[in-house]
């Protein structure tokens, strides 16, 4: 596995637990330690989804840096074979 397929998938793990952690925040909205688990992995998706996108292409939109090179179209496509 390459160097930008582990930080996907790292990110990936980070994205499912910050889902999960936001339906459990749902029916248990005062719950202080799910809230410093959210924002604890938030920081972190912000941080490698940053970096992601500075070393490979943007993740979305917000992470393309225009300033500098637009790298929108550089992210391969799913039927690219980078899904699987």
């Amino acid at each position: 596995m390459n160097e930008s397929a582990k930080m996907l998938r790292e990110i990936s793990i980070i994205d499912f637990t910050l889902v999960d952690l936001m339906l459990y925040l749902d029916t248990h909205p005062h719950d202080r330690n799910a809230m410093e688990y959210f924002n604890h992995y938030s920081r972190i998706k912000k941080q490698l989804s940053t970096e992601f996108s500075q070393r490979f292409y943007p993740l979305t939109k917000d992470y393309s840096d225009c300033d500098k090179e637009w790298k929108w179209g550089n992210a391969p496509l799913p039927w690219e074979g980078v899904c699987s």
